[in-house]
């Protein structure tokens, strides 16, 4: 705290700050004829050996987020979706800490609010809002308005009854769903064309949207992932993160089928009769049709639930989750690993008498 002596001449003022190691230190600020002046050069001092940002020294949390976002995010945050959630991620800040400054919250207070909204949301949502508080905080740290990090070492608690329980397919009803699907092929409609490809790819929704014919290599059986596609603009967009590119090998069949929709003289593989991409709500319209008529009936499944099928067919094939990993475009194995978790534990435990069988052999 800033802080004068009187002098014979008028007052000194005085600075204090703390080094790395937190011990505080005193600096002179000069001397001045008035004690207020003395006061406001000291006070001044003392911020800039704090590294206190003044500018932004006394901007509530909510609105640095929504800074944070418009400078970092927004350009990033392309789908109309990823805004949505940051959007209500600020609105759930505002009304949490309304004008409450930055530089006043304290561990203990930001815990508090993420055991409030943990109350009621489940662990991906709440550790999605605390991911985004964690990385705004950074970025405050880095512009001199805060010195300490405030959401270190916070527990992100959550309602364990909030989380959807998703049904997925067994093999036996994910082979009677690929029958479904061909059975009913028309290349007028690219849908059940789009459905089969995530059968067989594990790739994104938006990632096969944007597929061109360029992307697909029938000589060596291939299919290059470089770009998706913003249903809302209708145009081209990166990949989800940069390992999101790549080259996975795919089956003979399926490229055959594919080349069916060459008949509808389109760059784009999927653009169907109508010249338009199915968006998001054809797919699952159609998804949910094709399930229906073939008798299986499942929980919140929808069309991005097929890349946890493609996901759970190749794990009971005894596939190495390092290539599963790379064939989805994760950024490293820990992602497949926190992802899919509850698919490797039930292969585990499918799997612990082979092991028990297996050791008895030795």
């Amino acid at each position: 705290m800033s802080y004068t002596r009187k002098a014979s001449k008028g007052y000194y003022g005085y600075a204090t700050y703390y080094d790395k190691n937190g011990k505080q230190h005193a600096k002179s600020a000069g001397l001045f004829k008035l004690k207020r002046e003395a006061i406001e050069a000291s006070t001044t001092l003392e911020n800039q050996l704090n590294g206190l940002n003044i500018e932004l020294k006394d901007i509530p949390l909510a609105d640095y987020f929504r800074r944070w976002y418009d400078l970092y995010k927004k350009n990033k945050a392309t789908s109309a979706s990823a805004q949505n959630q940051y959007r209500i991620m600020r609105n759930v800040l505002t009304d949490y800490f309304k004008d409450t400054r930055l530089a006043d919250v304290k561990r203990s207070d930001y815990q508090a609010f993420i055991n409030w909204y943990g109350a009621d949301h489940a662990y991906k949502t709440v550790s999605k809002l605390n991911g985004a508080v964690r990385s705004a905080v950074s970025y405050a740290i880095d512009d001199d308005i805060i010195t300490k990090d405030f959401t270190h070492n916070v527990v992100v608690t959550y309602n364990r009854n909030k989380k959807l329980k998703v049904e997925y397919l067994t093999n036996e009803e994910l082979i009677r769903l690929r029958n479904a699907v061909n059975s009913q092929l028309n290349h007028f409609n690219t849908s059940r064309y789009m459905i089969l490809t995530a059968i067989y790819t594990g790739m994104r929704k938006a990632e096969i949207q944007a597929l061109t014919w360029k992307d697909i290599d029938y000589l060596h059986g291939t299919i290059t992932i470089n770009k998706s596609w913003d249903e809302k603009k209708k145009a081209f967009k990166s990949t989800k993160t940069i390992s999101s590119n790549r080259t996975i090998k795919v089956n003979r069949q399926l490229l055959k089928t594919l080349a069916e929709l060459k008949a509808n003289h389109s760059v784009m593989v999927f653009r169907n009769g109508f010249g338009t991409i199915p968006t998001s709500n054809a797919l699952n319209k159609c998804l949910r049709s094709i399930m229906n008529d073939a008798g299986i009936q499942k929980q919140g499944f929808h069309f991005h639930s097929l890349r946890h099928v493609h996901v759970a067919y190749l794990l009971g094939k005894g596939v190495d989750i390092y290539a599963i990993s790379k064939r989805l475009g994760h950024s490293n194995i820990t992602v497949t690993l926190n992802t899919y978790s509850y698919l490797i534990d039930e292969y585990k435990a499918k799997n612990d008498n082979v092991i028990i069988d297996k050791l008895a052999e030795l």
